[in-house]
């Protein structure tokens, strides 16, 4: 066991009010954006759904100790402005201390278990608005997919737009991240074609009683002109799981040139990259904002 994981299990065991103490304590973020004037976040809320693996490594993110060392090597990257994560991540990240400085976003609905016969009611059971607010982060996250063929998308819809007039009345971040998802052989896949991306946005865009404070976190597919044109919402784009870095690189770089886009949130391709460089990864992806 690693030094930092024994310090953390320690404060857990003997102090765990020290989390409360550590997130009153926090120097906030000035600002969302970083000097080039984009959002930079690293994204760690994929292991509360069970997603723990990358390329071929089916638990290459359930190493919690392994998974800190590379978000704090990312957070301390010049240019990164912060992490979106699930309570037990961000609370050992405030308990190593972090966060200073930095803009938190919580991840809110994580029970639509990665390849469960349930996946699409995606309940609310990690951050409320109300805790985000206690703990002075700076908003919150939700996957919302929409899948017309399961009787949850309703419900999926609803709770989404809760959490958006939650949010907005304590002027904080809804970040939404919309698919239109399909079962496919019993398993849940995105839609990822263009023409679906603007179905998600057009509908996500509607929920909640504002969409003053709701951001848009989007895949980047084909044809992103048109398929931004769609919303005026400001939007971050994510990462998911990079085969090919370079064409990688490239789409986001298109992308981050267009009016809507305001920045890149990005998790397993820049904590876990091919060549097992976490702070050029970083380097590079902060390069292209």
């Amino acid at each position: 066991m690693s030094d930092t994981v024994r310090r953390i299990v320690a404060k857990r065991v003997h102090e765990p009010e020290a989390i409360a103490e550590a997130a009153a304590n926090r120097v906030r973020a000035k600002s969302p954006f970083n000097d080039k004037g984009r959002m930079m976040i690293i994204a760690a809320d994929h292991p509360a759904r069970g997603a723990n693996a990358v390329g071929g490594d089916p638990l290459a993110m359930a190493d919690r100790g392994e998974l800190l060392e590379r978000l704090c090597l990312a957070l301390e990257r010049p240019g990164v402005t912060g992490v979106l994560a699930t309570p037990d991540v961000i609370d050992d990240l405030l308990l190593l201390g972090a966060l200073d400085g930095k803009t938190v976003i919580g991840s809110m609905n994580r029970t639509g278990l990665a390849k469960s016969t349930f996946e699409i009611d995606d309940r609310f059971a990690c951050y409320d608005a109300e805790s985000i607010e206690r703990m002075r982060f700076d908003g919150g996250k939700t996957l919302t997919r929409i899948c017309l063929d399961d009787p949850a998308t309703p419900s999926v819809l609803a709770n989404t737009a809760a959490a958006v007039n939650d949010l907005a009345a304590r002027r904080l971040i809804a970040m939404v991240e919309p698919f239109v998802s399909v079962w496919t052989d019993g398993r849940l896949q995105n839609d990822l074609s263009p023409e679906a991306v603007i179905r998600s946005i057009t509908i996500a865009s509607a929920l909640g009683r504002t969409s003053a404070y709701t951001w848009l976190k989007l895949p980047v597919v084909a044809d992103m002109e048109r398929v931004l044109a769609s919303s005026t919402l400001p939007a971050v784009l994510l990462g998911g799981e990079v085969k090919d870095p370079d064409a990688a690189f490239a789409a986001w770089q298109h992308a981050l040139s267009l009016p809507t886009v305001q920045g890149l949130v990005v998790g397993r391709s820049l904590l876990y990259p091919h060549d097992g460089d976490v702070a050029k990864a970083v380097d590079t992806a902060v390069g292209l904002t």
